[in-house]
């Protein structure tokens, strides 16, 4: 496993748990797509800032994401990681998606930094 995506997978969740938004934003690349829902995707550093927040609202700003079992396939300057990622937040129950996922997110090395460039916390259950 890459030891680095997984600092900074950690330090974004932080960022998240935090409501850090001006710093989660900085784990992206220019042109990163967020997962917003099924259906909704953002594109770039400020459309995602504005969907975190919005996210931390529906979730009455009490959100955690926490990490479970990881999987990392790399190639060259990118990594396909694969997670399960487990939400917690105060109104949990009331929420319409899962809390229990199976993420997928791609990094690639830009300049000799390791950025998140699509960030899909419902993973494949986006085909169903």
């Amino acid at each position: 496993m890459n030891t680095k995506i997984k600092e900074l997978i950690d330090a974004a969740d932080k960022a998240i748990k935090e409501e850090r938004f001006d710093d989660l934003v900085e784990f992206y690349t220019e042109d990163a797509v967020l997962v917003v829902k099924p259906g909704l995707e953002v594109r770039g550093k400020e459309a995602i800032k504005q969907a975190f927040i919005k996210i931390a609202a529906y979730f009455k700003n009490s959100v955690v994401p926490i990490e479970g079992k990881m999987l990392m396939v790399e190639a060259g300057d990118t990594v396909l990681v694969l997670s399960q990622t487990l939400l917690e937040s105060e109104n949990k129950s009331e929420s319409e998606f899962s809390m229990d996922r199976r993420a997928t997110y791609i990094y690639r090395n830009v300049g000799g930094k390791w950025l998140c460039a699509i960030d899909n916390s419902y993973g494949t259950s986006l085909l169903d």
